[in-house]
């Protein structure tokens, strides 16, 4: 196993979960965004405000972007036990 192997899948890694985090971390932040503007525009300044849209929207994202998000985990699975042999040597 050599370093570049190592470096290789760490990489391959960490795109894969930057991937699949995006899309709900992107919905929570933009829900967020939208919810701070209108407190900030109607001087309502509740903090249990923010949490359900946030959440509603988080649920969202994963019934809307779950089978992609599975698609791509099981793929990096698929390639990651595929190279077991790499890993062993």
């Amino acid at each position: 196993m050599s370093q570049e192997f190592v470096l290789g899948l760490a990489r391959e890694a960490l795109s894969v979960m930057l991937l699949v985090a995006a899309p709900v971390l992107l919905l929570s932040l933009l829900v967020g965004l939208a919810v701070s503007i209108f407190q900030a525009a109607t001087h309502i300044q509740e903090p249990t405000m923010t949490f359900v849209p946030k959440i509603v929207a988080v649920f969202t994202g994963l019934l809307i972007f779950g089978p992609w998000m599975l698609n791509l985990i099981v793929s990096f699975a698929g390639t990651l036990i595929g190279s077991m042999s790499q890993v062993i040597r």
